[in-house]
């Protein structure tokens, strides 16, 4: 969960009137998201509007800004595009953070509510569109480029000394030590496996379209009307197809993980062809990296964080029947 920035609701509330010409009545902190350098809040102004408020600390230059504002250009409907400052601008900074304002959409995402058929539908052909679009180059300048890189695979084979050690830490701790040691053998296939596809997929120098980086349920927004928003777009990467694609059939937080699903979608998607050494190394570094930030947060770190209980749980939840880590198995048997 988003953890509340250091700066006061009422210099936000002050940017937001000098800047937005918004009245705000009511600002209103959202526990959202996963991302510790950044808070989102919903502010409601006097005649009852409704504003999606996000904070980020030093992101001077944010790209997902400049890719919403490509997708917009480009016809696609699925997006919330910010609202603009008095001066035409799309994000606002304040101290060393910048904010970036969208109109507030009443809805739920799709952990909390299945999508229609027809919405699988559209989904599909809304990333369909996204990975068609040309990047011209002075934006993919700015998109990070997938490298396969180690980076989380050594997080991970760095936690194995604490697995084999005596048990130590608060109680979350020893729950999470103890769950990791029974789950050794998968953790460590994840891990070896996630290295010898990255080493294979480099040789087949797959084609980069703009990806998402993180289409999972929780990123997609549904309203009262059922329309669909595809939202977060702060990570995007220039990458194989697949990268997204993981998601659909993926299972993360134990949803998206019907057959009949994944048919609608790639319904929607059209034909194209997957590679499957592809989709099962993005299922296993996924998996990989959230090992990797969950460890380093509960192991490593001795803070009293009232959300080490819910990473804990979410943890676990990885390798529940059916759930993220059978199925990069799965995805990865053929």
């Amino acid at each position: 969960m988003i953890e509340k920035q250091y700066l006061s609701d009422d210099l936000v509330i002050s940017c937001l009137n000098t800047n937005y010409d918004i009245e705000v009545a009511n600002l209103t902190f959202l526990s959202l998201g996963a991302d510790m350098n950044a808070s989102v809040y919903k502010a409601q102004t006097f005649d009852q509007s409704s504003y999606f408020v996000k904070l980020k600390r030093n992101h001077h230059n944010d790209i997902s800004v400049v890719i919403v504002e490509l997708l917009q250009m480009e016809g696609i409907q699925q997006i919330i595009p910010p609202v603009k400052t008095i001066h035409g601008q799309l994000t606002q900074h304040i101290e060393d953070f910048t904010l970036i304002v969208y109109p507030f959409v009443e809805g739920q995402n799709g952990f909390s509510r299945n999508l229609t058929n027809n919405q699988w539908l559209r989904l599909g052909k809304m990333l369909r569109q996204v990975h068609e679009i040309g990047v011209p180059p002075s934006i993919q300048n700015k998109i990070r480029r997938e490298a396969y890189s180690s980076k989380w695979r050594e997080i991970v084979r760095s936690l194995y000394i604490h697995i084999e050690a005596k048990p130590t830490g608060d109680a979350v701790a020893l729950k999470l030590l103890k769950f990791m040691k029974e789950k050794t053998l998968a953790i460590r296939r994840l891990v070896d496996r996630a290295e010898q596809l990255g080493k294979k997929i480099q040789n087949l120098s797959p084609k980069f379209v703009l990806c998402h980086s993180d289409i999972h349920a929780g990123n997609v927004l549904m309203d009262g009307n059922d329309t669909i928003y595809v939202v977060d777009w702060d990570d995007p990467i220039m990458a194989p197809k697949e990268r997204d694609l993981m998601f659909i059939g993926g299972g993360v937080a134990n949803v998206w993980n019907k057959p009949h699903e994944e048919k609608l979608f790639y319904k929607g998607y059209g034909r194209t062809e997957v590679n499957t050494d592809i989709l099962a190394y993005y299922r296993h570094e996924r998996i990989v990296e959230d090992i990797a930030i969950y460890g380093q947060e509960l192991l490593l770190k001795t803070s009293g964080d009232r959300n080490r209980p819910e990473m804990y749980k979410q943890f676990k939840c990885m390798f529940a029947p059916k759930g993220v880590v059978d199925i990069a198995f799965k995805t990865d048997e053929g």
